[in-house]
């Protein structure tokens, strides 16, 4: 397969490697972006491989919590350029729109704002997409908290769980709710916990990981017994767990502290257990 300047300039755009590592890492594996990035990184130079500008587009993400944090909604609508985000027009729009957010289950609210939508790309004369929502009712005693970032273009709701109804208006907690939202919006945790992440993901980056240290040793021309490459494996997994589950990672605020422990602490202060039962992290023009 021939290999051409813009998947090269995709591969280098999503790895911030070099020109000739991607071509050569392209080369390799007959044009297959993601296994050319499994080169990259087995080789321990890839520095990030989200690809992070696939699918951008422009518009906003909002959302909205009752007075008593016990329902919210969050939408998505996405236009073409960042002049009609800006356009007051499309923002009221938007408004309008997440005024109506707590109407509509979860996934189901594009059906409904249809006419709309079509309508508002008439008068504003570019593409406008409902995207997508999300709506949730309180799962036994706690409350919902959002989050919008950078003027929309990231956005959390975080269900954080107790067990008693008077933690819930305590300041303490409510900082707490506030700061983990926060957290997920910085740090983009993939998984709540690590019994979510899929074997085959956990396999693969496994793979990666012993492909690493085959290569550290045969650079250094000595092998590692099996014992100790198994023993760092764990060490590596674990460190993997923490980078993408959002209980193991370590706190914005305070990198040293997980987010477990930050719970426990914090619960330990008021009382009660701390639980997050769910979260949910939307960025404009993400999966």
């Amino acid at each position: 397969m021939a290999i051409t300047t813009s998947m090269i300039k995709e591969l280098r755009d999503a790895t911030s490697m070099g020109i000739n590592d991607c071509k050569k890492a392209l080369e390799g594996t007959d044009g297959d972006f993601d296994a050319a990035i499994k080169v990259l990184r087995e080789k321990g130079a890839a520095i990030a491989t989200k690809r992070a500008s696939k699918e951008a587009n422009e518009g906003m993400i909002t959302a909205v919590v009752t007075d008593d944090a016990q329902n919210a909604a969050m939408i998505e609508i996405n236009c073409e350029t960042d002049f009609v985000t800006r356009n007051e027009d499309f923002q009221s729009f938007v408004e309008e729109l997440r005024g109506e957010a707590l109407n509509y289950e979860s996934d189901a609210m594009a059906a409904g704002v249809a006419s709309k939508i079509e309508d508002k790309m008439a008068s504003i004369g570019e593409k406008i997409q409902f995207r997508r929502n999300v709506k949730w009712n309180v799962e036994g005693t706690g409350s919902i908290t959002s989050y919008i970032h950078m003027g929309g273009k990231v956005g959390v709701l975080l269900e954080l769980g107790c067990e008693k109804a008077e933690t819930i208006s305590s300041p303490a907690y409510l900082e707490l709710a506030k700061d983990l939202t926060l957290h997920v919006a910085a740090a983009a945790p993939e998984f709540l916990q690590r019994d979510e992440v899929p074997a085959d993901k956990i396999a693969e980056e496994q793979d990666i990981m012993r492909n690493q240290m085959k290569t550290e040793d045969e650079e250094r021309g000595k092998s590692r017994p099996d014992e100790m490459i198994e023993k760092i494996l764990i060490g590596k997994t674990n460190k993997f767990f923490s980078q993408i589950c959002f209980l193991e990672q370590g706190f914005v605020k305070e990198d040293k502290v997980s987010i477990t422990n930050l719970l426990a602490e914090k619960g330990k202060e008021l009382g009660d257990t701390l639980t997050v039962k769910r979260y949910v992290r939307y960025q404009l023009g993400g999966a």
